[in-house]
């Protein structure tokens, strides 16, 4: 479920103490272990550090990045791909004709 919206997006308030004493487009990375906190448009223009769980990921926040949250952007999880050992064959094969198609000459 959202948030109700008679509440209003919640902005964690020391982010908001942390965007206050910077300028915007400082190069300097906010960290933040807020996942939940929602991008507001004071936020725009600043990096952020977003704790996933092991590290920080850096989300520099945009105008389209308004009204999301801040973890929408710093992924927990890694995909590592299916199919083990046939897998990679055919991924070999894929790369061998794609670096084929490169070495061959141009008849014009």
């Amino acid at each position: 479920m959202s948030r109700s919206s008679k509440k209003g997006p919640y902005v964690y308030p020391r982010l908001l103490k942390k965007i206050a004493k910077l300028k915007v487009g400082d190069p300097t990375v906010i960290k933040t272990w807020a996942r939940d906190s929602e991008i507001s448009p004071e936020m725009v223009g600043y990096t952020f550090g977003v704790y996933n769980g092991k590290n920080f990921i850096n989300v520099k926040a945009t105008e389209e990045m308004v009204g999301h949250r801040l973890g929408e952007f710093s992924l927990t999880r890694k995909f590592v791909k299916h199919g083990g050992k046939i897998q990679r064959e055919l991924e070999q094969k894929k790369e061998m004709a794609r670096q084929e198609t490169k070495t061959q000459p141009l008849n014009k």
